[in-house]
């Protein structure tokens, strides 16, 4: 089974007088998750399932990045980071500007929101909407 994606963040970090692309990188993922509330993942977790976050972080100098460092800005999931050649060097000045792509995906769920290994036994589910038309779960 493959993970499936459903979260996008994006965010920028500047770091204004050092040239330091891992203060720059650590800045752009916390703009990108500080207006975030995730809740449904606590569920996911509870179910068996695995979050997966994968962040690519654009910055003039890839290598420079402290990948250890971002990963411990993300508090919940299994972090991957990628830094990739990007961002911005500001002409005349020691600022440098990091941007970032944060992908969150759920893996081991089937899409009734079980776990592909567990059986449901007698009971059986089925989706229906609620009067928002948000989606909601009925076990008969």
């Amino acid at each position: 089974m493959s993970a499936t994606p459903y979260v996008l963040e994006f965010g920028m970090g500047v770091d204004l007088h050092g040239g330091d692309c891992t203060k720059a990188a650590c800045r752009a993922v916390s703009d990108a998750i500080r207006h975030s509330s995730l809740p449904f993942f606590q569920e996911v977790r509870r179910r068996g399932g695995r979050m997966l976050v994968d962040v690519v972080v654009a910055v003039p100098d890839p290598a420079a990045v402290d990948v250890e460092r971002v990963r411990r800005e993300l508090p919940h999931g299994e972090v991957t980071v990628r830094p990739v050649a990007g961002g911005l060097r500001v002409p005349g000045a020691d600022t440098l500007i990091a941007c970032v792509a944060i992908t969150v995906s759920v893996d081991g769920l089937d899409a009734t929101g079980s776990t592909s290994t567990a059986s449901t036994g007698s009971k059986s589910r089925s989706r229906t909407t609620t009067s928002r038309g948000m989606p909601s779960q009925r076990v008969n």
